[in-house]
């Protein structure tokens, strides 16, 4: 009996197991398909606004620059073999940017520990402080730097004290105030959301180990707050090479930045191919820079107590 029944109890059994896995390669086959139906919207968004300009950019900065100003077809190197008539642009962009962006970690670092390790009860008052700026436009807040930086601001107040003939208004430095001014809080905030997130545990831990405070921070705050520093300097590297108001403002036309250049091209001059061969040698230049430190991140970043970032 036992040799009449097992194999058709095995059959069923199979049966039972087949039927299973079909059902499970429908659900997962609809599970797939589901997803994909959310993730269209996304797609077709991020294909229209980030990947077609960037292929028309492309295009154009193959062509020339009609009769009438703007864009006409052609295929010619002669818009990138020109970009060294740019150099200065390239030059203020790629010194003052990461300088900019070094500056604004410098400053920002120390407060966000502040904001996030010793501010107790008043770090509420306080984060909002760090976000009032943002209440009042970009614009009118770099314009109230032209008299802060002008004859009548710093400079005058230097002068009383014996030190005559302090420019600062349309230079470098006016420019690089600008910059920390303006962006420092977008560095701030990422920092602030790692070291908020520190476990203290592993502060007092390192402590009873007998580890000096400045072990400590080496060791366990600095690379447990590295994601937020990451992202602190992607965001304002990347924004700052594309900045064009800052050194229009305070430059006063002697500090100009690849964005103003591209502003100039695109919309006085209107020589749009070579405005968009300036244009992807920036984002191909970011892309560069950009790879390079992730790379270099990654490969001394170190991990928690080995002390290094």
């Amino acid at each position: 009996m036992d040799a009449v029944i097992n194999p058709a109890t095995r059959h069923a059994e199979a049966s039972a197991d087949a039927d299973s896995q079909r059902a499970q390669d429908k659900r997962r086959s609809l599970g797939r398909r589901i997803t994909l139906l959310m993730l269209l919207p996304s797609t077709l968004w991020f294909l229209l606004l980030l990947v077609m300009p960037l292929v028309i950019i492309l295009v154009f900065s193959f062509g020339e620059r009609s009769a009438v100003g703007g864009y006409a077809g052609g295929l010619t190197l002669a818009n990138y073999l020109n970009l060294g008539s740019r150099a200065a642009a390239f030059g203020n962009t790629l010194v003052l940017a990461p300088l900019g962006t070094l500056v604004c970690l410098l400053a920002a670092y120390p407060l966000a520990y502040f904001l996030a390790v010793k501010a107790g009860k008043n770090r509420s008052l306080l984060l909002t402080l760090v976000i009032v700026p943002f209440w009042t436009s970009f614009l009118i807040r770099t314009y109230a730097w032209i008299f802060i930086l002008s004859g009548k601001g710093i400079p005058a107040l230097l002068a009383s004290v014996g030190l005559d003939d302090v420019r600062l208004i349309n230079t470098p430095y006016a420019v690089l105030i600008g910059i920390v001014y303006g962006y420092l809080p977008l560095m701030v905030f990422p920092i602030y959301v790692s070291l908020e997130k520190l476990d203290k545990r592993l502060l007092e831990a390192s402590a009873d180990l007998g580890a000096s405070a400045f072990d400590s921070f080496r060791r366990i705050t600095l690379p447990l707050s590295a994601p937020g520093i990451i992202t602190g300097v992607m965001l304002v590297f990347i924004l700052l090479m594309g900045e064009f108001l800052i050194p229009a403002v305070l430059g006063g036309g002697k500090v100009f930045f690849v964005g103003n250049a591209l502003v100039d091209l695109f919309l006085q001059s209107r020589n749009w191919p070579f405005g968009s061969a300036l244009a992807m040698t920036l984002v191909a230049i970011m892309l560069v820079i950009i790879g390079v430190y992730l790379k270099l991140v990654a490969r001394f970043g170190g991990k928690p107590g080995e002390g290094a970032l």
